[in-house]
Formats: structure tokens, C-alpha cells, sequence
């Protein structure tokens, strides 16, 4: 059921941006007030985040992309990057409001050797929901930007960073401390 469901809720997530992208293209940018700027570009992205997160859910979407994709190449420059736009704070706040319970952590990881396979398995099945969005949120940042609706486009950029740039450099440092902890 859920591999009917999720894909379901993922076309009509496609179909909601796009009907949104076609309604900003066909308003000019005056007509809207900066918290309503605001609301379609938090709208833009978590329908574009959702896309690929409903499907992800259901498939593993992640062996879309060859396996080298994965594997860190350069792992001071990702360890840089990760320090200099503080993605800690970003996981520490994911700590406090959604992963800090037991629960939802054991989805990740229980624990086990197995575990750790299914922690790897997560690790890539996010990253290619949140690299999916990246640059489906980035193309619809760039039709806001073309359009003249300059600040939906700043805060549709903000909130694709955050979103889902921040997860992609959490999942490949998970992966930096992974290998580490499995050549041990």
C-alpha cells in the first residue's frame, strides 16, 4: 500500500508546484506582500522537498545515482564547509526537535552491525532526496528570479540552503565518521 500512496502524494506534490509556478508567473511581482513572499517560497520548497521525500519513502531512490557518488573524495574540504556554514548547529537543532527521542532514532541506527548498514542505506537515501530538491528548488528559484519576484527568490535561496544543503553535508559527515568508526 505504501509504495501506491507515496508516489501518489508525490504527483500531487509535482502537480501543486507546478500550479504555483504557474500562478506566480501570471501575477506580477507588486501584487504580493513580503510574508506572502515568504509563504510561496516555504511553499516552493517543501513541495519540492516532499517530491522526493514521499518517493524515497517507498523506493530506494538513492541507486539512482552510481555508487561513486557517495564515496567522500575529499574530506577536508567537506569537513570545511561543514564548520564554516555550522551544519553542527543545524544538527544540533534537529537533535532537540526531532531526532532527540529514541524512537525516531532507531530508524537511523539500533544499534547492531546491521545497523550500521541501515544507518549507510538512510545516510544515501537522504542525501538523494535533498540533492533531488536542491536543484528542483534551485530551478524554481531561478523561474522566481526571472520572473521579477526577487524576494520570494531570496528566501526561496535561503530556505533551499537550509533545507536541503545543510542535510546533504550532515549525511556526508555521518559518512566521514562511519568509515572511520568501520576501519577500527
Amino acid at each position: 500500500m505504501k509504495k501506491l500512496l507515496l508516489p501518489l502524494a508525490s504527483a500531487f506534490l509535482v502537480y501543486q508546484l507546478y500550479q504555483l509556478l504557474w500562478a506566480l508567473w501570471n501575477n506580477p511581482r507588486e501584487d504580493f506582500h513580503m510574508a506572502m513572499d515568504l509563504f510561496f517560497a516555504f511553499l516552493i520548497a517543501l513541495f519540492g522537498t516532499g517530491i522526493f521525500a514521499f518517493v524515497g519513502f517507498a523506493f530506494p531512490t538513492s541507486r539512482l545515482i552510481g555508487s561513486s557518488y557517495y564515496r567522500l573524495k575529499n574530506t577536508k574540504r567537506l569537513q570545511f564547509w561543514y564548520r564554516t556554514l555550522g551544519v553542527l548547529y543545524f544538527k544540533k537543532l534537529l537533535m532537540l526537535f526531532f531526532w532527540g527521542s529514541k524512537k525516531n532514532r532507531k530508524k537511523y541506527f539500533n544499534g547492531t552491525r546491521t545497523g550500521i548498514e541501515n544507518f549507510i542505506y538512510q545516510t544515501h537515501q537522504s542525501e538523494f532526496g535533498h540533492l533531488g530538491a536542491l536543484v528542483l528548488v534551485f530551478i524554481a528559484n531561478v523561474f522566481t528570479l526571472l520572473k521579477g519576484h526577487y524576494a520570494i527568490s531570496i528566501f526561496l535561496f535561503v530556505i533551499n540552503i537550509v533545507g536541503n544543503l545543510y542535510p546533504i553535508l550532515l549525511q556526508r559527515h555521518h559518512r566521514i565518521r562511519l568509515e572511520n568508526f568501520i576501519r577500527t
